[in-house]
């Protein structure tokens, strides 16, 4: 089984704190929504600070970060919504989804429908929070070289260490994508440089969907 996600959910805003002074600039408030336990998360937020950082964000420098863990509740994105509305400032979510929403493998129908939903629900609240000028978009994961990705791997097809390098060199681009290039695509998307779009599921892989050789 190729899991086609990350295991998370990032719900990530970018939006305006009250400064102290009038004239200093309002730090950027970034909100983390994942959907286990901060332990299970440790290695994407990781990679997260690092995607930020090499966009010229720092934690507690230029940048404050709130997490927030679902415990598995995808339910809890309304509230993190209605919280980013309360704050009365511009913001963004950032939904990290599954190539798989598109259609998926025979054997992961439950899978496909909740990442359909998820895809569905990111449009849906794009356009409801539209005036309230909080962009939310979502990022369709492809094939992805993450701990629970090798021990999946390694449990139900038997995979040796070398399966990443096997991987690879049945892909396009020769190798697995890597959290670290999704969460400098997240980053971009959190920060005004992505302008105003909003409602958007971009597909973040290098397999094209409706392409035939």
């Amino acid at each position: 089984m190729r899991r086609r996600e990350l295991s998370l959910l990032l719900a990530g805003a970018m939006t305006s704190a009250p400064a102290p002074r009038a004239q200093q600039k309002a730090m950027p408030v970034i909100g983390i929504l994942g959907t286990a336990s901060p332990g299970a998360f440790a290695p994407y937020v990781t990679a997260f600070r690092q995607g930020l950082s090499e966009t010229g964000y720092v934690e507690g420098q230029n940048v404050a970060i709130e997490y927030r863990w679902a415990e598995g509740h995808y339910d809890r994105l309304p509230a993190l919504v209605a919280d980013l509305v309360a704050r009365k400032a511009p913001g963004t979510i950032v939904n990290i989804m599954s190539t798989s929403a598109h259609a998926g493998q025979p054997y992961l129908a439950p899978y496909v429908a909740a990442k359909a939903g998820l895809a569905g629900l990111t449009r849906n609240a794009a356009h409801a929070h539209r005036w309230d000028r909080i962009r939310i978009n979502g990022l369709n994961i492809g094939w992805t070289d993450t701990e629970g990705e090798d021990a999946t791997q390694r449990r139900f097809h038997g995979a040796d260490d070398d399966w990443r390098a096997k991987a690879g060199a049945s892909l396009p681009m020769g190798k697995l994508g890597q959290v670290g290039e999704i969460a400098e695509f997240v980053a971009f998307l959190l920060s005004d440089r992505s302008g105003v779009v909003t409602g958007s599921v971009i597909d973040w892989d290098q397999n094209v969907l409706g392409g035939m050789d």
